[in-house]
């Protein structure tokens, strides 16, 4: 058991050896994009993050490659940057409403699946509390996306984010 707490209080000190401040971290983000998001530390100052997200009546799985930079000279604070893409399956319920002559309203359902991908660019603040495996973020994942219907979507994504360091 003492070896528990020898390695629980010892790993703050690794988390701190990258550019993030950690090696390993599960979080969630809140935003158009909002979902489970997952960061391995791959360097110095990189990343690879994946968010698996949930909006509009479907999915999506972004990989995002990040790049990390300490802002204002402040402990644990960084600006990161980065590129990636997403894939997106949404499912749309439309409902037509027409009137029968004798038996009032009825309605007629009908679905319209949506299949996406994307390119995204992220841009964000992150803050790893010191001494404590929490990083709270903001970022802008402006991204753009291309439907199997002929559509082209595009969004800023303003999201917040909380993770934890394992």
């Amino acid at each position: 058991m003492k070896w528990f707490w020898i390695l629980l209080f010892c790993t703050p000190m690794a988390w701190a050896q990258n550019g993030t401040g950690y090696d390993f971290a599960i979080g969630l983000r809140a935003g158009e994009t909002s979902g489970l998001t997952l960061k391995k530390s791959i360097g110095n100052s990189s990343a690879i993050e994946g968010i698996i997200g949930f909006r509009h009546y479907g999915g999506s799985v972004t990989v995002l490659y990040e790049k990390y930079v300490p802002a204002f000279n402040a402990k644990g604070l960084n600006w990161y940057y980065g590129l990636g893409g997403h894939a997106g399956f949404y499912e749309h319920h439309h409902v037509v409403y027409y009137r029968h002559h004798r038996h009032g309203w009825y309605r007629y359902y009908y679905h319209d699946n949506t299949y996406t991908l994307g390119i995204d660019g992220i841009l964000g603040l992150e803050y790893k509390i010191p001494n404590t495996p929490i990083a709270a973020s903001f970022d802008l994942k402006p991204f753009v996306e291309f439907g199997n219907r002929g559509g082209i979507f595009s969004h800023l994504d303003p999201g917040l984010g909380i993770k934890v360091a394992l």
